[in-house]
């Protein structure tokens, strides 16, 4: 009985709470199958969520100077950390916009990826755009739209009477895509 004590002191706490990791030169989490083991489900692309506090925001500085970057999330995991710690659109302040771009892009029309882009654009009463806007992030980082990366990212504008729900798209002269865009979004907002 002692000698099982002793080598099971000898076992790292964290490998015995997450398990072996089998193959650590890949870019996705690697673990034996036993119960209680972490697995990371990466995502396609990384996302960065922004956010434009309309307390920073004056006239007399440029537009955009008051956005700044919160989070990148490369898995899904990292997702879900961070939108169960934020607040949803009902709960922002008026004034107040959230960004989440893929991570390489900033969410300004003078990012030249976005440059020859286009937008798609729903309002809601306010207080109500909190599911549409859960559903259109999963949708993105999912990548369920189809032409998926033309997609840029998405906003959500709160303002005094309604709030906003953007899907901002690379290239607004490409027909099929915005066509296809304008569908899955409509699909989205009205979850079909």
């Amino acid at each position: 009985m002692r000698k099982k004590e002793e080598e099971e002191e000898e076992i790292p706490i964290e490998e015995k709470r997450v398990g072996k990791i089998l193959d650590s030169s890949s870019s996705i989490l690697v673990v034996n199958q036993q119960p209680g083991i972490l697995f990371i489900h990466p995502l396609e692309h990384s996302w960065t969520f922004w956010f434009d506090n309309p307390f920073g925001k004056s006239k007399q500085r440029t537009w955009g100077n008051s956005i700044r970057p919160v989070y990148t999330c490369s898995t899904v995991e990292d997702f879900w950390c961070l939108y169960n710690n934020i607040h949803h659109p009902s709960k922002l302040v008026v004034g107040a916009d959230l960004y989440c771009f893929k991570h390489v892009i900033q969410p300004k029309w003078e990012d030249p990826v976005c440059a020859n882009g286009g937008k798609w654009t729903i309002s809601f009463s306010r207080g109500k755009a909190d599911t549409c806007w859960l559903s259109t992030l999963l949708a993105m980082i999912g990548e369920q739209f189809h032409h998926g990366d033309e997609i840029c990212g998405a906003v959500v504008n709160v303002r005094p009477k309604q709030e906003k729900i953007s899907l901002w798209t690379k290239n607004a002269l490409n027909g099929i895509a915005q066509c296809a865009f304008l569908f899955d979004f409509l699909m989205d907002m009205l979850n079909w």
